[in-house]
């Protein structure tokens, strides 16, 4: 839902390190107005201060200055918020939608250092984000209204793709899927790159033909989504040819499918012992 109109007018980012910074220059490039946002950072970047000095954002200013929003986002580690609490609260008003990306810390937990938080949405991005071209799952507290899901909405689709979950305990899942899986696809790049020198080809030419092929077929995917996965492999498998013979060996029952269950499988695993 690419529609400034469902955007908030006020908004506090707690936190602008690269994920934050991605989702704030995304909601600039829909329409929000600068005015209305306020950055709380530590330690901002250098482009991040031209940006918000371009379009009129504050960015931290004096502690006991800054009413509570409409959205209130949470980009910080979230190891620190549990000592970060006590600054954050007061920022939490009745009416605020608090987002947060923070991996692994559950709506209860939120709602726990925040009890004055009654909508809370919480999201797992990915880092094509930074491109416009992540995908985000999204669960919401009870407390979320329409209007409040819809801005939530605007704000992530900002950054990509997003999937509304049924259930919140549905995120380690899609944290194993697609919070961690454009680094399944950069090692897939690795490997295809080193089956390439094993292959006889130098090793940078290797790794070209094998950036090329994952960028181009992502794209290829992309504009034919409509098409499933399985059919675009069909499309390019011969039978008797070369692809086939690859994927013979991919599609063993010891191949490919099994092993990508297993790692998904460890990912969510984690993401689990990691919630709280």
């Amino acid at each position: 839902m690419n529609d400034a109109s469902t955007l908030p007018t006020t908004l506090v980012l707690l936190g602008a390190g690269k994920m934050g910074s991605a989702m704030l220059r995304g909601w600039l490039a829909l329409g929000m107005d600068g005015h209305g946002v306020t950055i709380v950072d530590p330690y901002p970047a250098d482009d991040l201060m031209e940006l918000a000095k371009e379009h009129g954002i504050l960015v931290n200013p004096p502690a006991g200055t800054i009413s509570p929003p409409e959205a209130l986002v949470l980009a910080i580690k979230p190891q620190t918020l549990e000592a970060a609490a006590p600054d954050i609260a007061p920022l939490v008003g009745g009416n605020t939608l608090v987002l947060s990306i923070m991996a692994g810390k559950t709506i209860a937990n939120i709602a726990q250092r925040l009890p004055q938080a009654k909508a809370i949405v919480r999201a797992m991005p990915n880092t094509p984000a930074a491109v416009g071209r992540g995908i985000t799952g999204a669960a919401a507290s009870a407390g979320v209204n329409a209007h409040q899901r819809a801005a939530a909405s605007a704000l992530l689709s900002a950054i990509g793709a997003v999937e509304w979950l049924d259930r919140e305990d549905w995120i380690d899942a899609v944290t194993a899927v697609s919070g961690s899986g454009p680094a399944y696809v950069f090692y897939l790049a690795e490997c295809m790159a080193k089956a390439g020198e094993a292959a006889g080809l130098p090793a940078d030419l290797a790794m070209r033909l094998a950036r090329a092929t994952v960028e181009g077929a992502g794209e290829l995917m992309f504009r034919d989504a409509a098409t499933p996965a399985s059919q675009l492999r069909v499309n390019v498998t011969s039978p008797g040819g070369t692809t086939a013979a690859a994927l013979e060996v991919l599609m063993d029952p010891n191949g490919l499918e099994p092993l990508m269950t297993k790692a998904i499988g460890a990912a969510k695993r984690r993401a689990g012992e990691l919630s709280g």
